[in-house]
């Protein structure tokens, strides 16, 4: 079986811990602050959570960009250097256009490596559902799995991996273009919450709006004990710097679905930059997603 080498993204906010117990690698996207381009780095070397997010507390709209083409050259050329097939698995083509950009730099490195596979995988998701698809195909190769075996798997399995994610506060998403002023105003004004899901087309789509803080993170609970498969499988509580929030979502969780653990994480500076301080993401193995928002 040929060797290779699983890579994702900036937007899969997979932890060093992760990254390195895996073996999989990551191609950085970037965030814009003030007018200057940093890495979207998943070890916050450039600044830590809290700051990230009191940038956005502050009043600062922060941006981001896809993975600069220049960074898959790097980062595949030197694995395919190595005599290694690689197996990107990318950020959903709804909210990235870097699982493209990844498709046309392998067809350019395929003409340097001809013997050389190159995967790319839209898998629909971002976070830590994309992260667990990464884990997945990570867990598949050790068990001797080819690349194509891998991918396959997830082409038939990734809709599966759910996302159920309470956001806190609309003033964010508003600044990111997600939705309307006259939305974000009157949600906020009527303290309306609403609950997004990563759709069958991989666009985030509210789903639900409920009102009030406690509530909307009891009915994500509960969406998530409707939906869960995997009960032997591990929940994860992403926050974007609401940590005492994240500790109420994982207690009703431990209280109420049957899995193996929740684990607490950061939403990392990609997804954070759109959704904004406050919000959380539960992601799990559950059933099939297959509504599409419009």
């Amino acid at each position: 079986m040929k060797d290779y080498v699983i890579i994702t993204d900036s937007c899969s906010d997979m932890t060093t811990e992760e990254r390195k117990f895996y073996g999989v690698d990551y191609v950085k996207m970037n965030v814009v602050i003030d007018g200057k381009e940093l890495p979207a780095d998943l070890d916050w070397k450039e600044f830590s959570p809290r700051e990230f997010y009191d940038t956005m507390r502050g009043g600062k709209r922060i941006t981001t960009t896809q993975v600069p083409p220049a960074e898959f050259q790097s980062v595949f050329g030197n694995y395919l250097k190595e005599g290694k097939d690689i197996v990107y698995i990318g950020c959903s083509s709804a909210l990235s256009g870097s699982v493209n950009t990844a498709a046309v730099i392998a067809k350019e490195l395929k003409e340097q490596y001809p013997e050389r596979e190159i995967y790319c995988v839209d898998t629909l998701n971002s976070c830590h559902g994309e992260a667990m698809i990464a884990m997945k195909a990570a867990e598949m190769k050790r068990e001797g799995k080819s690349a194509e075996e891998v991918c396959g798997w997830i082409e038939e399995n990734k809709l599966k991996f759910n996302q159920i994610a309470p956001v806190g506060d609309l003033t964010y998403l508003k600044r990111a273009g997600r939705v309307k002023a006259s939305t974000a105003f009157f949600g906020n004004l009527l303290g309306v919450k609403p609950i997004i899901i990563s759709d069958a087309r991989g666009n985030n789509f509210a789903v639900k709006k409920v009102k009030g803080r406690r509530k909307s993170l009891e009915e994500a609970v509960n969406m998530v004990k409707d939906a869960i498969t995997d009960t032997e499988g591990t929940v994860y509580v992403c926050h974007a710097d609401c940590a005492e929030d994240a500790e109420t979502v994982k207690n009703l969780l431990l209280e109420s679905v049957k899995c193996k653990d929740v684990k607490i994480e950061y939403i990392g500076p990609i997804i954070g930059a759109s959704t904004g301080p406050g919000t959380i993401g539960v992601y799990f193995f559950g059933k099939e997603v297959t509504e599409a928002g419009e």
